[in-house]
């Protein structure tokens, strides 16, 4: 099988305002910016990417499929996000290890437990 991941598409309102926030939350580089369709990515030469499409409907319920974050300490990478413009979000997850959090369009993401330090 020759297949490989070249990005995950998020639809949004604003490409540029939403993939600016992400690839300043991630330090990753924009490779295309273009209004209606913004690309990031880790670095110019890796995949997978981030691409932010223009979409003329509001989003209204949680979304079907999200990313997971491990960071090396969760509450200081939590503290980051929320600096940035991210929000604490409520999916019915109850108290877990990790953090659900939605970026300035509503899109839910999580910040898993701190990395273990061997």
């Amino acid at each position: 099988m020759d297949l490989a991941w070249e990005q995950v598409v998020v639809d949004c309102a604003d490409p540029a305002a939403l993939g600016r926030w992400w690839a300043e939350a991630l330090g990753w580089v924009v490779i295309d910016e273009d209004p209606e369709e913004f690309e990031i990515r880790p670095a110019a030469d890796r995949l997978p990417g981030l691409l932010f499409i223009r979409v003329p409907e509001a989003k209204t319920v949680k979304n079907r499929l999200h990313l997971d974050f491990r960071p090396a300490d969760r509450d200081a990478e939590v503290d980051r996000l929320l600096g940035l413009g991210a929000r604490l979000a409520d999916v019915g997850q109850g108290d877990q290890t990790w953090r659900v959090l939605a970026d300035p369009e509503g899109n839910e993401f999580c910040v898993l437990s701190s990395r273990k330090t061997a």
